[in-house]
């Protein structure tokens, strides 16, 4: 995936208290290393799940061949700027005719090249499942609060295990699998 978070989302001071809450912390030396955990586990249901779970402002490169090009992000909610990359690296306004954009049911943003004036195109998009960490389903956000604090566990050695699943534990995963979505390719 070639994609850059142009603007992630803000998690609020909610969030690291209701994972505080989880695991009993109540100093504030934690919490730098418990925000990290946060956007690990937020990056991981993203991986599970194949869906990015809270909006944040993207950009994902793409080839200027012509014809339709899926973005690898989703949900997407809106694209909302196409530009031209000239070989340097140069951006240009793409004139209105030369593509089209499209939004499918199941969040997949899509856009059309009708001409290659461009040697890449640049595709700027919001995506996420939910607009802020309250809205989020609460299978999901109790999922990366567990991951979270599953983690954190396993740097104090409690309960680790061999570290060689890139699953997440079997108590997240049957939190987000009802939202995984899968392509066969």
């Amino acid at each position: 995936m070639n994609r850059v978070i142009l603007t992630p989302a803000v998690l609020p001071s909610s969030t690291l208290a209701e994972l505080k809450q989880w695991l009993g912390v109540t100093t504030l030396h934690d919490d730098a290393s418990l925000s990290a955990l946060l956007a690990c586990a937020l990056e991981t249901c993203e991986a599970f799940t194949g869906r990015m779970p809270l909006a944040a402002s993207c950009e994902e490169i793409l080839p200027s061949q012509a014809g339709w090009h899926a973005l690898s992000t989703r949900p997407v909610q809106a694209i909302t700027l196409v530009e031209g990359i000239s070989p340097d690296g140069t951006r240009f306004a793409l004139s209105t005719g030369t593509y089209e954009v499209d939004l499918d049911a199941d969040g997949t943003g899509r856009v059309r090249f009708h001409s290659g004036t461009a040697h890449k195109v640049a595709v700027r998009f919001t995506a996420g499942l939910a607009d802020d960490w309250h809205s989020l389903p609460d299978g999901l956000r109790h999922g990366v609060i567990r991951l979270a604090a599953h983690h954190h566990r396993q740097r104090d050695g409690d309960g680790a295990r061999d570290g060689t699943s890139p699953l997440p534990p079997a108590s997240v995963a049957a939190l987000w699998r009802p939202w995984r979505r899968m392509r066969l390719t």
